[in-house]
């Protein structure tokens, strides 16, 4: 489910009244968030109110207080075993990621943590690396919209990503939250590059996200027509053009794509009945 979802959205800790919304609002995974959206004081009643939700059987992923952080290791003990996977801020080193005992999603948004993204990806335990754009942009003094000042950051997690097996990443957040054009702009450069999720602040952008991320027609085509242009396995021609097992491998992807999109939208459309 992780290593497919194309949509994450956020939802703060400290806020049980959402969660429920947030379960319904056709994202494909919910993000209970302990770090960012919530206030030190508010740490404690937050870790609380998602461990509830947990254990009442609700599946999430959760994203704790890094490494370091006072609220660490009490963020661990309480939602490990429960979290559908457990998201990482910060993340530069291997060895903490690996001592978490669940599946983890490396949130990569330092300098650090992109020069060494492939020992982070290579994790035994991290299931594909997200991109925290915001917290990278700050470091680096560059503005977070820049697509210029941020492509070797994402071209890199890409790369480390599929260097080590994992499942290409999840972009970050857009925090334009009133211009449909900035999302638009923003998927289709995440797309361009091979991102093939992204973390959502708003439902109003889950919609937008799941179908960026969703093969079209026109590409389900595509891949049909390759597939029957290969008869015996080796080469064959498309529209004059030569088609070797490269495109083969691309064409056969999609569909299998397109195929896990329609089951994963079955699959929530049943639950909400």
């Amino acid at each position: 489910m992780i290593a497919g979802a194309r949509s994450f959205l956020f939802v703060p800790g400290h806020r049980p009244d959402r969660f429920t919304k947030a379960a319904a609002s056709g994202a494909d995974v919910v993000v209970l968030d302990l770090e960012d959206a919530v206030a030190p004081e508010h740490k404690a009643s937050a870790r609380e109110h998602v461990r509830s939700w947990l254990d009442a059987g609700n599946p999430a992923v959760v994203r704790i207080n890094g490494p370091g952080t006072p609220w660490f290791d009490a963020d661990l003990t309480a939602i490990t075993h429960q979290a559908t996977a457990i998201m990482v801020p910060k993340a530069e080193d291997p060895a903490a990621l690996e001592s978490i005992g669940a599946p983890v999603i490396p949130l990569i948004e330092t300098a650090l943590g992109v020069v060494r993204a492939v020992e982070v990806c290579a994790a035994e335990n991290v299931v594909r690396p997200a991109f925290g754009s915001i917290d990278l942009a700050t470091q680096l003094g560059v503005d977070h919209h820049s697509h210029t000042a941020l492509h070797h950051a994402r071209s890199t997690l890409v790369l480390a990503a599929a260097a080590t097996g994992r499942a290409a990443p999840i972009d970050g957040v857009t925090t334009a939250l009133d211009d449909p054009a900035v999302l638009q702009a923003d998927l289709a450069h995440a797309i361009k590059l091979g991102f093939t999720g992204k973390l959502c602040i708003h439902p109003n952008q889950i919609d937008p996200v799941n179908a960026a991320f969703t093969p079209s027609e026109k590409e389900i085509q595509w891949a049909k027509e390759i597939l029957s242009s290969i008869t015996d396995g080796s080469v064959g021609v498309h529209n004059g053009q030569m088609v070797d097992r490269p495109v083969f491998l691309r064409a056969k992807a999609i569909l299998a794509q397109a195929r896990e999109k329609t089951a994963s939208y079955n699959s929530f459309q049943n639950d909400r009945r």
